[in-house]
């Protein structure tokens, strides 16, 4: 454009607003130049499974199979050769499996993470000429056509098979006597291939699988395309995968009224909750409590004397997040009750509340850590309309942040030495992603075993994000599903999806903040539903203790919160008591361990049933078959015809199968897809079959 040319347009693009708002904008995208090769023709994309392009790895147990996907495709009407290539972190070299094509260019291949840690995987491909040069001379000998010429290219490619398999192209005619079997056979057919007296041998073994073979052990990797990204796989331990959690305040554990209870009254607990089938202890906050502007009963903003405060009102004169509260016990005794709890099986999970009491040492040393108003005062929180005088908002925009970072990965490394491995982030979302990311990996790379729960309620993309950044487990929407149309919709996006691969739901009924209105009105076959829903749903999940176990459902008028909540009281529970609930609980838990199908959350596939209340899906793992149907109707008798996807489940048409209800022990035979089902809420809203055939 000529300086006058130049100056024309610039005046053009002044004469209105719109030319001004909305400028013309080339469509074509700028070259992005010439490749470092020419020579490379394969396009590799659309890679599954793959995180925002690689940023973010999915996630694994030991165990788990990483089916992995691609669209592979080249100009032309060459062959191709497509691998998946993988390696555990700590090795040097890639193992590599062939992809195989399953339609329309796209290939699949799988591996299995065998251990602990991290993982990468891509994938390489290239035109694979002799299997484009066998697929040309089958074509050609099929015409008639009379291929002398096409032997002799075919005696190149076998030459640098030779070559590959170790051979050594010898001056003199007496070949090597060490020569491997490959390498002699490979010899021998290259020979074959140049002599024309044997040539309807040459066109057989041309066209044979034996050529296929050798071409396959040694390909020819002419002008590879490597994949753009190398993926990763976190893989963690394997109760990352599958857990059963059981939350209790240990302040509220002792059997006699009006005594703060201790580690010790947890102790005396572990045998009846590790009877029940749990395998971890959650414990809210055990951290000294602060008195300023501590909170009564109910939420009450004037104490009682003797009102013990809220735990989650971190921190006193006896010490903050790395203290223990006295009146439980000692650094020692709890050290000594994850001890006692692993010789039940069970794990203790600490919950990481980043707040602050008033009184916390935090508060006096570095008041920078913490929002100031106007006045010089530091801000409570708040949630609008909630307010909560007695706890301060760590603020992470503070100009010390480093240092502040640095303060709570030390906290976490104190628990680590303690003995604890599950951590419960409280409200995770209201703090950066670029802080989890960061001390989860640091905490992980001097304690592997640690697991962390995001305990975040909120949009959906901030709770996938805090997944993608190194949260193990994260807590869902569960709690707020209640109709069959909504768990089936709920559970096809957490298995099917994307979020298969990184985000592991933890379901949960209710929690010691959360008790919703479908549990209100304490009737019973309610809870019975929401939480053999939870327990077969998910592999993983937890109950609010003794409150969930005892149906406590009174809650505080027009709010979704106990009565009397033991956030702000200790309470006196009748650990003796049974019901029907606390029976249904420990079968659920015992047949959740002998039932590896049970053990996963994505094997899920739902069914079709005729009753829009009657739920029912399929969960399965190898040979362990499960069929499972849950009334959604907590108050009405349903029935209904159940289609079992016999075609998944290697059922013939004809056959007749039986199914073990493993609730009741019943046994019925059924035949074909379609079959009847009658649930009674006021007997047993459920069946759990394990289909045996």
């Amino acid at each position: 454009m000529t300086p006058d040319n130049a100056k024309s347009s610039r005046s053009r693009s002044t004469k209105t607003v719109e030319s001004v708002v909305n400028p013309i904008v080339n469509p074509l995208p700028i070259p992005a130049g010439r490749p470092k090769s020419g020579q490379s023709r394969v396009v590799i994309e659309r890679v599954t499974p793959e995180l925002d392009q690689g940023r973010f790895p999915v996630k694994a147990i030991p165990g788990d199979v990483i089916a992995v996907e691609a669209d592979v495709f080249a100009d032309g009407h060459d062959y191709l050769a497509v691998m998946l290539l993988y390696k555990h972190i700590g090795e040097d070299s890639w193992t590599e499996t062939t992809m195989v094509l399953l339609n329309n260019d796209r290939w699949g291949a799988s591996f299995v993470v065998d251990k602990q840690g991290q993982y990468v995987y891509t994938i390489e491909a290239w035109v694979d000429h002799p299997a484009s040069w066998q697929h040309e001379v089958h074509l050609k000998v099929a015409d008639g056509q009379r291929i002398t010429s096409e032997l002799l290219a075919g005696a190149t490619y076998l030459d640098g098979m030779f070559q590959r398999a170790g051979g050594q192209v010898s001056k003199g005619k007496k070949k090597p006597a060490d020569e491997s079997a490959d390498v002699s056979a490979l010899r021998e057919l290259a020979a074959l291939f140049r002599d024309e007296s044997r040539y309807d041998e040459a066109v057989s073994v041309a066209e044979s699988d034996q050529f296929t073979f050798y071409a396959d052990r040694y390909p020819e990797r002419q002008h590879p395309t490597r994949y753009s990204h190398e993926l990763g796989v976190d893989v963690d331990r394997a109760r990352a995968g599958f857990s059963t959690w059981y939350c209790l305040f240990p302040r509220s554990a002792a059997q006699e009224e009006g005594r703060h209870g201790t580690f010790k009254d947890v102790e005396a607990l572990l045998p009846r909750i590790s009877g029940m089938g749990f395998d971890v202890l959650y414990l809210p906050p055990i951290h000294p409590i602060g008195m300023a502007h501590r909170k009564g009963k109910n939420n009450s903003v004037v104490c009682q004397p003797g009102e013990p405060g809220v735990p989650y009102g971190i921190g006193s004169s006896e010490g903050g997040h790395d203290a223990i509260h006295p009146e439980l016990g000692t650094v020692d005794e709890f050290k000594h009750l994850i001890a006692i709890a692993a010789n039940y099986g069970m794990e203790v999970a600490m919950d990481l509340a980043i707040q602050c009491s008033p009184d916390h040492p935090w508060a006096k040393e570095h008041p920078e850590w913490f929002k100031k108003r106007p006045d010089g005062t530091i801000q409570y929180a708040e949630n609008p309309p909630k307010k909560y005088q007695d706890i301060y908002p760590v603020y992470f925009e503070t100009e010390d942040w480093e240092n502040l970072w640095e303060e709570l990965k030390r906290v976490l490394l104190v628990w680590a030495s303690w003995g604890v491995r599950i951590v419960r982030v409280d409200n995770p979302h209201t703090k950066p992603f670029g802080f989890w990311e960061w001390v989860i990996a640091e905490v992980k790379r001097e304690f592997p075993d640690m697991l962390f729960l995001a305990e975040a309620f909120t949009k959906p993309k901030v709770m996938q994000e805090l997944a993608k950044r190194g949260f193990a487990h994260s807590y869902t929407y569960f709690t707020w599903r209640n109709t069959k149309a909504e768990m089936q919709e709920y559970l096809t996006e957490l298995t099917q999806g994307e979020m298969q691969h990184y985000f592991r739901p933890n379901f949960w009924p209710t929690t010691h903040d959360i008790n919703p209105y479908s549990l209100q009105t304490g009737h019973e076959p309610q809870f019975l539903i929401r939480y053999f829903m939870a327990a077969t749903l998910s592999s993983n999940y937890g109950i609010y203790g003794p409150s969930f176990e005892l149906m406590e459902y009174l809650p505080f008028p027009n709010k979704e919160e106990y009565l009397n909540s033991e956030k702000y009281e200790i309470r006196l529970w009748d650990w003796h008591k049974t019901n029907k609930l606390t029976y249904l609980i420990t079968l659920v838990n015992r047949i959740r361990h002998e039932n590896a199908a049970l053990q996963k959350t994505n094997n899920l596939t739902f069914c079709t049933v005729s009753d829009d209340a009657i739920m029912a899906y399929v969960k399965t793992s190898g040979d362990n078959r499960l069929l499972i149907a849950v009334n959604t109707d907590a108050y009405s008798r349903r029935a209904g015809m159940i289609q079992v996807p016999i075609w998944q489940l290697g059922i013939a048409p004809d056959q007749s199968y039986n199914v073990h209800d493993l609730l009741t022990g019943a046994y019925y035979t059924w035949k074909g897809d379609w079959n009847y089902v009658e649930l009674d809420p006021y007997v047993l809203p459920m069946h759990l079959f394990r289909i045996e055939l």
